[in-house]
């Protein structure tokens, strides 16, 4: 399987979905969803009326293989059933979706114009109760401000450290330092970016396999070069605050890479809408995503 899986994702069409949302994130997407924090009270609350959000989109006909080659969860996420299968289980075996795990615990504080990771102190432990989920990879996620070269080299090395131990673990991790895409000087801090992610990957082990989540460069095409070195299964980028049309528009500009959209995904989507006009609204925007990952 774990090899199908490395293959399809290498090669095949196709997009990934984000459905990591986590506790501080939540909130916005079931607002987004048309249900506001008055709806619920606590966690337990929260986190039923996210999964019920996400289950609805797991199980509309829309999203398929054939559109969609990944699915990143939450924790919680991979923990629940969606129609009577664990969560990983029921997107491999009804649908042909490759899950993905978001295993970082949030940001720091603002340092040298990045947020690095919090530390993840039960790594291990998670990532061996995932492969037994039957998870595929992970993703783990910082935040570039500024170009301050200190500060993304340090954001780089942080993310490669614990990627390899991820590799080491058997899984496939995506490696996510996301530029803001407000950041006054963006395309410096990405060029930065792009030297050093070439320096961590030239020093990898010839077996170890990464894949990257970026900000859609302000450069067309930054990345592209990446895409063709042996370590790289794949690189995706996602939405980081644009519409799903500029989104959509900007990504379709960049050869290679495919999109991995949250907000953008489901944009449009209500939990007020009828299954019609919500099955609807999802297809059309999984095939606008798969059109302008196709490039």
């Amino acid at each position: 399987m774990k090899n199908e899986q490395l293959r399809r994702m290498h090669e095949d069409a196709g997009f990934i979905a984000a459905l990591d949302q986590s506790g501080g994130s939540t909130p916005k997407a079931l607002a987004q969803y048309g249900i506001p924090e008055s709806a619920f009270s606590g966690d337990a609350a929260m986190f039923d009326m996210v999964h019920a959000m996400r289950t609805r989109i797991m199980t509309c006909p829309a999203f398929n293989g054939e559109h969609i080659l990944g699915a990143i969860l939450f924790e919680n996420t991979m923990d629940r059933l969606v129609e009577g299968q664990r969560t990983a289980d029921y997107l491999w075996n009804k649908k042909r979706i490759i899950p993905f795990l978001k295993v970082d615990k949030g940001l720091e504080p603002l340092s040298d114009g990045v947020q690095l990771m919090k530390s993840i102190p039960d790594l291990d432990a998670l990532l061996d109760r995932a492969a037994g989920r039957g998870i595929f990879g992970t993703k783990m996620r910082s935040v570039i401000k500024e170009a301050n070269p200190s500060g993304i080299k340090a954001v780089v090395a942080q993310q490669f450290d614990v990627a390899k131990r991820i590799a080491a673990a058997g899984l496939v991790p995506i490696i996510e330092p996301e530029t803001d895409i407000h950041s006054p000087d963006r395309q410096h801090a990405e060029s930065l970016l792009k030297t050093a992610v070439e320096d961590h990957l030239a020093a990898l082990g010839p077996e170890v396999k990464v894949m990257f989540k970026f900000s859609i460069a302000v450069e067309d095409n930054l990345y592209h070069q990446l895409t063709t070195d042996p370590h790289v299964v794949r690189i995706v980028a996602l939405s980081g605050g644009y519409s799903q049309a500029e989104a959509n528009q900007r990504l379709s500009r960049n050869k290679g890479i495919i999109a991995s959209f949250s907000r953008a995904l489901i944009e449009g989507l209500s939990a007020q809408q009828s299954d019609e006009a919500f099955n609807a609204k999802l297809d059309s925007s999984v095939k606008a995503i798969y059109a302008a990952s196709a490039t």
